[in-house]
């Protein structure tokens, strides 16, 4: 199981820690880390236009600077960005009266939550692409909280029931159905991010 603990997203917190001082370096590594990734994750979600992908960023990556006081590195700072991009991706598609591009419309990526315990294929060819795959899975999963991490794997990759999910973390099956049902699209979230699916196209979405 992923022993995650709040220390594991201490780069983030230091990172955070320098731009609330103003440190210029520091904005620069910043934008350029999460602005390509948050770029992937809003584009998948509104049917590929750029410059409205373009500007939700922008205008997510504004708020979060002004709300950086609030991060208090339960998650990482990616899992945290994303939060600003669905807020105003919901009130761009409120105020263009749009229906969202859900991340369930995207039968890859629900096969790839469904399908976590990745084995490597036989032929050479998708080996390097599984082992991609696998390396983006798990640095998803690096990303969560500790619990949706925890849950994940446990249902996913270990394929752990209900019950034994419920014994394993020591809460009532109930509570095992509520946390996955939050830690799925948080996975989601990031795994978009990571460019995961493009691994996944490339794959031609067979895992």
């Amino acid at each position: 199981m992923l022993g995650k603990m709040f220390g594991k997203y201490s780069a983030d917190k230091k990172l955070v820690k320098k731009l609330l001082k103003g440190n210029e370096l520091s904005f620069e590594a910043f934008y350029e880390e999460y602005f390509d990734k948050l770029y992937r994750f809003v584009l998948s979600r509104t049917d590929q236009q750029h410059h409205v992908a373009e500007d939700i960023v922008q205008s997510s990556l504004c708020k979060a600077i002004d709300k950086l006081s609030t991060y208090r590195g339960e998650a990482s700072l990616l899992t945290w960005l994303c939060t600003f991009c669905r807020y105003e991706m919901s009130a761009y598609f409120k105020a263009d009266n749009r229906q969202p591009s859900l991340i369930d419309d995207h039968p890859e990526v629900r096969a790839q939550i469904d399908s976590l315990t990745i084995s490597l294929q036989e032929q050479p060819e998708n080996k390097l692409l599984n082992l991609e795959l696998n390396k983006v899975v798990h640095m998803t999963l690096d990303s969560l909280p500790q619990r949706y991490a925890n849950v994940v794997e446990l249902k996913y990759i270990q394929g752990l029931s209900m019950k034994e999910i419920a014994y394993n973390m020591d809460i009532s099956t109930k509570a095992v159905e509520s946390l996955l049902s939050r830690a799925r699209p948080v996975f989601e979230d990031v795994f978009f991010s990571l460019n995961g699916t493009e691994i996944l196209n490339r794959q031609g979405g067979n895992l």
